[in-house]
């Protein structure tokens, strides 16, 4: 039988903390000190296919190729939050004072910089070189996803704890956000972001992450001018919504396919921006709820399997799993299906993809385990979604 959430949940943190919250992450390869002393990395597709092949190993390449374990700025972010949920449950000094280290650490990641009319910005990237199909983004390039999870957990930093400097490092991302993130699309009534001040990319999940914090950040210090950039964001991906409820990655034809945590993301930003906007945007309720029900029925098995793709069970990976915990355990009060299926597959994310030392396998193949214990992708996650699990009231040994 599965143990309780509570203790679950610091069983995986001990892990965590033990190893300083640093490990491989998915992504990684590049950081190879082999690759890195080889022509190979001037060159885009060796890149990619470097990149790729360590990330779908099914034997953890990283020791043999000199990968090196590292501390990743969004992981940091995630475990912040998990405390400062666990602290808002609690009350309790010890949670505080660790969400105010990791907080600690987080501040030692970040990228500053001054917008053209002299404002200072704030930003975070990774830990790694990354090689997509459409931009390289080198090691530390500012980069609006963990940037926009940094401002989320020092939003939450404000509320919980009340410094103003969390408060001041939040405006500081949204100046980054308007002033450095390129707009690939912009019209009076839409606006994308893209995904680093170095490209102009469209990733629809990336662009909403930017709106949220336009939209929180905007709704706190009653700024209306992000408030309408971040009705605008979430305008413009509300339109890109499939007739059947889903979103692909974004809109180019390499973009096209639906997966269980991006859609996570998405319904979750767009809930957000709508709070934030005090319902002056109808159609995201709609929207919203058409995407619920998609996601709803074409992620999860009737046991609490979270799938990867919408059209195939397989790999079950943990961030699938983690995400989906979390953006269901926020989504409560849309739909009253969340809370049952949250706690139905965090049981399930337990019993099958939980080692007994107490992290969080990677992925479960068709025939396999992938166990390498990511920190960010697997542990920081779980430790997020297990710890709003239990905030919102689900922390009960089950029967």
């Amino acid at each position: 039988m599965v143990s309780d959430f509570e203790q679950i949940y610091t069983s995986l943190f001990q892990y965590c903390k033990a190893r300083e919250f640093a490990g491989f992450d998915p992504f990684d390869g590049l950081n190879s000190r082999i690759f890195q002393i080889t022509p190979l990395k001037y060159l885009a597709p060796a890149r990619l296919a470097w990149l790729q092949l360590v990330k779908r190993s099914p034997v953890d390449l990283r020791p043999l190729l000199l990968v090196e374990k590292g501390e990743n700025a969004k992981g940091i972010a995630l475990f912040a939050l998990a405390e400062l949920s666990r602290f808002r449950s609690t009350d309790d000094d010890g949670h505080r004072d660790m969400a105010v280290e990791l907080l600690m650490r987080l501040d030692g990641h970040t990228i500053t910089g001054t917008s053209a009319d002299g404002r200072p910005t704030l930003a975070f990237g990774y830990n790694f070189d990354w090689q997509s199909r459409q931009f390289f983004a080198p090691k530390n390039t500012p980069t609006v996803v963990p940037t926009a999870f940094a401002a989320r957990a020092y939003i939450e930093a404000y509320e919980a704890l009340g410094d103003e400097k969390y408060l001041d490092n939040a405006r500081r991302i949204c100046e980054f956000i308007t002033a450095e993130l390129q707009r690939p699309i912009e019209t009076d009534d839409e606006i994308c972001f893209s995904y680093t001040p170095n490209d102009r990319g469209i990733i629809y999940n990336a662009s909403l992450l930017a709106g949220e914090t336009l939209a929180t950040v905007g709704a706190m210090t009653g700024n209306d001018a992000y408030l309408d950039l971040a009705s605008r964001s979430a305008r413009y991906v509300i339109r890109q919504q499939n007739e059947n409820g889903s979103w692909f990655y974004g809109p180019k034809l390499r973009h096209k396919w639906v997966d269980n945590f991006h859609t996570a993301y998405v319904l979750l930003s767009l809930n957000r921006i709508a709070t934030s906007l005090s319902g002056s945007q109808p159609e995201s309720d709609i929207t919203i709820r058409r995407g619920i029900e998609f996601w709803l029925n074409r992620f999860f098995l009737s046991d609490g399997t979270p799938k990867y793709f919408d059209n195939k069970t397989t790999p079950i990976d943990i961030h699938s799993a983690a995400a989906a915990v979390w953006a269901l355990a926020e989504l409560k009060n849309v739909d009253e299906r969340a809370m049952p299926l949250a706690r139905t597959v965090a049981e399930w994310t337990i019993a099958n993809m939980r080692d007994t030392a107490g992290f969080f396998y990677y992925q479960k193949r068709n025939r396999s385990f992938v166990k390498t214990p990511f920190m960010r992708w697997g542990q920081a996650w779980m430790a997020l979604a297990l710890a709003r699990l239990i905030e919102s009231g689900e922390d009960q040994t089950p029967a």
